[in-house]
């Protein structure tokens, strides 16, 4: 068995939260470059809030797994 080759959950998780956090900002970036050149299109802008919104979600709920709770 080679385990020190492979990832743990927490490994995993941590990947994943990098790559969701990495979307969020491109998304974010590409809405305010939307917005700033003036070229609204409201449907597309209304799709990527959503979706922008959906990986906010999804961070948090990752972040939720990775992060131990802490009993005061």
């Amino acid at each position: 068995m080679n385990v020190s080759n492979r990832m743990d959950h927490n490994d995993v998780l941590r990947v994943k939260l990098e790559v969701l956090k990495r979307e969020h900002r491109d998304l974010d970036a590409a809405i305010e470059a939307m917005q700033q050149t003036g070229h609204l299109d409201a449907l597309r802008l209304q799709r990527m809030k959503k979706q922008k919104l959906s990986l906010k979600d999804r961070i948090a709920v990752i972040e939720d797994e990775v992060t131990p709770d802490i009993i005061a």
